[in-house]
């Protein structure tokens, strides 16, 4: 059966001059489906997320060998220049070059990928134009001249252009507000359906999972907490970050109100840089206990109403 996924991801960023741990990603593949919200990955194929913590503090000959290792690698694995694969930046404002008119922000992945004739390209920036609801003539304009709600659409047709199989979506509705966070939403499901897209969608805001996702993967310092069926997760999490952050969503129907009462985290992150043994959680969770201070829990097959998803924790289904 074709897999349903969303990344619900944190970033890593480097803190205090000091670089922190790459993160933990385990091998995810899945097949595209019909009207699929999102997905990890079109096609049997897996994507590999490759970080290089050295190249920072290497000397200047060493990081250019070890650049063009990465550059052969990920030529090796149809990883770079690939018309299959296109991202919608988190950023409408600063994701579009301002000395570009629209229709050659939109053509130049089209030109760069030699995909098809320069009058066919003409025609296709005018067709995404009209699918991501954009008069023609917009084509002329330049990005300062749209709002935000229209530089993404912008965005989204420039990642359309090379009919993509997977779109890695960087929390595409983070800078927006909410009702322009709604069309655009919308708009990305409603091409989902037509288009048959694949999406990796990277956000911090479990409303806007819930509403779009069919599979979730729940991220805490870097390190899988919980992966699975949406709707099973969103209505009975097992891990109690996953619990926590549910709790976070606003509820207007007070009879939802009690199912998971809104909850705050205790204590400070662990450093990032130099985690703890054990456990990432384990410093925050009401429910540690001394082994989930020295061990790693696995990311473990747990059945939950007749259905599985995987928990990395000790005690996933006695708590």
């Amino acid at each position: 059966m074709p897999g349903k996924s969303t990344l619900c991801w944190s970033p890593n960023y480097p803190a205090g001059g000091a670089l922190l741990k790459t993160c933990s990603i385990p091998s995810i593949s899945s097949r595209v489906g019909k009207s699929r919200s999102s997905q990890y990955l079109a096609t049997s194929q897996t994507v590999t997320l490759v970080t290089i913590a050295a190249l920072r503090n290497s000397p200047r000959s060493d990081r250019n060998q070890m650049l063009r290792q990465l550059k052969l690698q990920l030529y090796k694995h149809g990883l770079l220049g690939r018309k299959k694969f296109q991202i919608i930046f988190q950023d409408p404002y600063s994701s579009l070059n301002p000395r570009q008119r629209v229709g050659s922000l939109i053509r130049t992945p089209l030109d760069l990928l030699d995909v098809g004739t320069p009058e066919e390209r003409d025609r296709k920036v005018d067709e995404l134009l009209e699918l991501v609801a954009l008069r023609p003539e917009a084509r002329n304009l330049f990005p300062h001249q749209f709002s935000g709600g229209q530089r993404q659409r912008i965005g989204i047709a420039r990642a359309l252009a090379t009919s993509p199989d997977l779109i890695v979506c960087d929390e595409p509705v983070y800078a927006l507000d909410v009702a322009i966070q709604a069309q655009i939403l919308n708009l990305m499901k409603d091409l989902q359906d037509e288009l048959q897209l694949t999406y990796l969608f990277i956000s911090h805001d479990m409303g806007v999972v819930s509403y779009l996702c069919h599979e979730v993967a729940v991220m805490y310092l870097g390190v899988f907490v919980e992966q699975g069926n949406s709707k099973e997760i969103l209505k009975e999490p097992l891990h109690p970050y996953t619990r926590i952050l549910l709790s976070a969503i606003p509820k207007i129907d007070p009879a939802n109100r009690s199912l998971f009462d809104a909850q705050k985290l205790a204590g400070d992150p662990p450093s990032p840089i130099n985690p703890a043994p054990g456990c990432r959680f384990a410093s925050r969770c009401p429910h540690a206990k001394e082994i989930c201070k020295s061990e790693m829990p696995a990311l473990q097959s747990v059945s939950k109403n007749g259905m599985y998803r995987r928990v990395a924790c000790h005690f996933a289904g006695e708590i």
